[in-house]
C-alpha cells in the first residue's frame, strides 16, 4: 500500500491551467497555441507550420489533456485539480 501513495506523491502537477489548455487546443489547437501556452515553443512551431499536423496532431493533443496526461515544458502534468 505504501508504494501505490509514494507513485501518487511522485507526481509534479504544473501551474499551468487545465481549462486554459484545453480551450486553447480546441479553439487554436490548429496554430498550436497549446503548446506556447505550455512552453513547448519548439512543438508549438511545428504545429503552426503544418496546420496541426493536418488536424490529426491537434486531435490527439486534445485528448491527452483531456485525460489529463499532457504536460508542459518541465515535464509537469497539466491536469484538473
Amino acid at each position: 500500500m505504501s508504494e501505490v501513495q509514494t507513485a501518487t506523491a511522485d507526481v509534479q502537477v504544473s501551474d499551468k491551467g487545465f481549462v486554459p489548455t484545453l480551450l486553447l487546443c480546441f479553439f487554436l489547437g490548429m496554430f498550436g497555441a497549446h503548446r506556447f501556452y505550455a512552453g513547448k515553443i519548439g512543438t508549438g512551431i511545428l504545429m503552426l507550420l503544418t496546420l496541426g499536423g493536418f488536424g490529426i496532431w491537434t486531435l490527439i493533443d486534445f485528448i491527452i489533456i483531456a485525460v489529463g496526461s499532457f504536460k508542459d515544458s518541465e515535464g509537469k502534468f497539466i491536469k484538473a485539480s
